[in-house]
């Protein structure tokens, strides 16, 4: 039995053999599909459309500005709308812009001349001080002491003198009566003479007490700003300390130091050989708000070297305290005034290279017209080539061409991104 369990194990795991396949040579075998010829037309035709509409859609949108007016030669043949300006006869000034440093007049560093201790501080942080207003006290009981010595050693010296004055007085009339010798007289004269020395030490010695008595009670030499505190109530001070006990700093007036290149000062001397004083306001950093305006005061006797420039300073009243120490400004020298010249706005001035133009309006026709722009002053510029009620476009610029008809607005026209100085 176990024989035939195991034939049976042997027929179940030995694998049944395949069906042979018939082998088909290649000259039976079917060719593959070929694809249709007009498919493989119609995809090509598909591409060339898409790529002829994808050209088409880039050339419009290249072609729509210029057709919107948008560049100079879509306007070619058409009618420009812009604003126009007319040009005017007034007075421009020719300044010279320089950095400038705010810097006072004064600046009092106060240091105590006597030794002792502090017992009063009399000022705020900040605060406006008079001239003469009492700022530190230093405890003033010895130097007080020291007065009343020396005013009593000058009563008894003086006292003594008087005395001895009184002795030669009666020396002086018995000599006359031949009542003494001659050499007690004059040994009288040289006692009085020594008593009058005496006496001019002790007034010396007084003197000298009382202003070391003075010196306890520091003031303000000037009017203006104190700084923060330095000291409190109850420190040391030394004599001839370096040590700052205050520092008052003069507001009003104050100065503005700036320079300006050397080129310019043949210019400046030749004004201010006039007699006249030279205006010069300070601007804030951005040169939009006017701080303060001031004279000319001062200039410095060279030239510095390193730099090429000169420096100036100018004096400013500052009553409202708009200039403050140490400030940074922007300083402007008027050197001249020009009067009855012709002005036009800096914005109607067009540039091509080297050379300046405007576009003059004439009986609704743009031309090109060449002038020489000078001095500029707040968006104003000074020309040469033009006279007064001459009208010049101030608009539109990348539309107009020599021999442009031109439409004149009042409506305020935007300038264009594209726009172009040249013509």
């Amino acid at each position: 039995m176990q024989d035939d369990i195991r034939d049976t194990r042997d027929r179940q795991e030995k694998p049944e053999p395949r069906a042979t396949e018939p082998h088909i040579g290649p000259e039976h075998q079917l060719p593959p599909p070929r694809r249709s010829a007009g498919i493989r037309i119609l995809v090509w035709m598909v591409i060339l459309l898409l790529f002829a509409l994808l050209f088409w859609w880039v050339m419009h949108r290249k072609a729509a500005p210029a057709a919107a007016g948008g560049g100079r030669r879509g306007a070619i043949g058409g009618t420009v709308t812009l604003n126009v300006r007319t040009a005017k006869t007034g007075n421009i000034g020719v300044y010279l812009d320089a950095i400038g440093t705010v810097t006072p007049v004064y600046t009092t560093t106060l240091i105590s001349q006597v030794t002792g201790v502090l017992s009063q501080v009399n000022y705020r942080e900040g605060q406006l001080v008079r001239r003469g207003q009492t700022l530190i006290q230093i405890d003033p009981r010895q130097y007080q002491a020291n007065v009343l010595t020396a005013q009593g050693a000058l009563e008894r010296d003086t006292n003594l003198l008087a005395q001895a004055e009184m002795d030669l007085k009666r020396y002086q009339d018995a000599w006359a009566r031949n009542a003494i010798p001659k050499q007690t007289l004059d040994d009288q004269e040289k006692l009085v003479l020594q008593d009058q020395g005496t006496v001019k030490a002790d007034q010396g010695t007084l003197q000298f007490d009382q202003v070391q008595l003075a010196y306890t009670n520091i003031t303000s030499p000037i009017n203006g700003r104190v700084g923060l505190r330095l000291v409190d109530p109850g420190n040391l001070a030394t004599a001839s300390s370096s040590t700052a006990l205050a520092v008052v700093t003069q507001l009003q007036p104050i100065t503005v130091v700036f320079t300006i290149p050397e080129d310019n000062v043949s210019q400046l001397e030749q004004q201010m050989r006039k007699g006249k004083p030279l205006t010069v306001d300070a601007l804030g950093r951005a040169n939009q708000s006017n701080l303060a305006s001031g004279k000319l005061e001062a200039t410095d006797n060279q030239i510095d070297t390193t730099t090429g420039t000169l420096k100036l300073r100018a004096i400013f009243d500052n009553k409202d305290n708009a200039l403050f120490p140490n400030q940074f400004v922007n300083a402007r020298l008027l050197l001249q005034t020009l009067e009855n010249v012709v002005l036009i706005p800096s914005s109607a001035i067009q540039h091509n290279g080297d050379q300046s133009y405007v576009f003059l309006i004439q009986n609704n026709v743009a031309h090109i017209h060449n002038i020489k722009p000078g001095v500029s002053e707040a968006s104003v510029t000074e020309v040469q080539g033009l006279n007064a009620g001459d009208v010049v476009a101030d608009s539109s610029f990348e539309k107009l061409q020599d021999g442009s008809a031109v439409h004149i607005t009042k409506q305020v026209l935007l300038p264009s991104n594209n726009e172009s100085d040249a013509p």
